[in-house]
């Protein structure tokens, strides 16, 4: 059977996506569990109320200017050893933004830790569950001295320019475009920062979400921000030529939709993926790179 067919429940990587009473069981029995919010800007939020166990990792500390693409090798496996993360850790995140918590995730599978899951839903289905929260700087991690395992542990993660331009020169592959319609055919570049317009030649509609909102993944996701069923994930990307018999690369604008697309795709059990880490943005800022802009062409049903 084909894995992508499975109800969530069965889904091959299951126990990676935790419903918010899942998590609380965890953490009751898993002492040595690294639960971590990820965000952007200012801690404030997290100082406010945040699920009780949790560490902060604000995402400047693994992408940087200009570009947002990672840091390098070495700067991410220091981070990892200082927030407690070796190979052999179970890492959990969440975020007021599932974006920026699978910015992460997609990050700590490619530096090689075995045991990464994600809050379905974010912290907003914590509240929800109506599960207690604590305030203050939450817990402070202790460091490890040695990952314990080669770094990284999955290279094939993650793409590069030209890994990308590869990708697209051979047979067997697709490169999703997880962006919106107008962002796909060049009616806007999506971003106050981004002055290019268009799409990376040869790539395939992945889709995103709502129009104008470089955070929506509502093509992805429920009204509350919990993962819809993977089978209808699966005939969304179909529908664009994307499957998992293909080498897939997902990428976006600078990469967070991208690395959502990726999680859901690892939870379905497809293998052979990757994030191209500069996205849009990087693709556009060099004139030799091959776009289309199709700007007048109608909406795909």
């Amino acid at each position: 059977m084909n894995p992508v067919l499975l109800p969530p429940s069965e889904l091959p990587r299951a126990r990676q996506l935790l419903s918010a009473p899942a998590l609380a069981r965890l953490l009751a029995q898993d002492g040595a569990c690294r639960l971590i919010e990820v965000g952007c800007g200012t801690r404030a939020q997290f100082g406010a109320a945040h699920i009780p166990g949790a560490c902060w990792l604000a995402t400047a500390s693994f992408e940087t200017p200009p570009l947002y693409n990672k840091v390098s090798d070495g700067a991410l496996l220091a981070l990892l050893l200082e927030l407690g993360i070796d190979a052999a850790s179970t890492v959990v995140l969440y975020g007021r933004s599932s974006l920026a918590a699978a910015r992460a995730a997609h990050l700590m599978l490619y530096a090689g830790v075995r045991d990464v899951r994600l809050l379905d839903g974010g912290f907003d289905a914590w509240r929800a569950a109506g599960l207690p929260c604590a305030r203050g700087e939450g817990v402070v991690p202790v460091p490890q001295q040695a990952f314990g395992a080669p770094f990284p542990g999955r290279p094939d993660y993650l793409l590069d320019t030209a890994a990308t331009a590869a990708l697209l020169a051979s047979e067997g592959t697709a490169l999703a475009s997880i962006r919106t319609w107008s962002e796909f055919t060049g009616a806007t570049s999506g971003y106050c920062y981004i002055a290019a317009r268009g799409e990376i030649a040869g790539a395939s509609w992945g889709r995103a979400g709502a129009e104008g909102d470089v955070d929506s993944m509502s093509d992805y996701q429920l009204a509350d921000g919990r993962m819809r069923p993977p089978e209808q994930i699966a005939r969304m990307w179909a529908a664009g030529g994307i499957h998992p018999g293909l080498r897939v690369g997902f990428y976006c604008g600078t990469g967070w939709r991208a690395s959502l697309a990726f999680f859901y795709a690892w939870l379905m059990g497809w293998e052979r993926i990757a994030v191209y880490d500069g996205g849009w943005f990087e693709w556009s800022s060099d004139p030799a790179n091959p776009v289309v802009c199709r700007a007048a062409e109608p909406m795909r049903a």
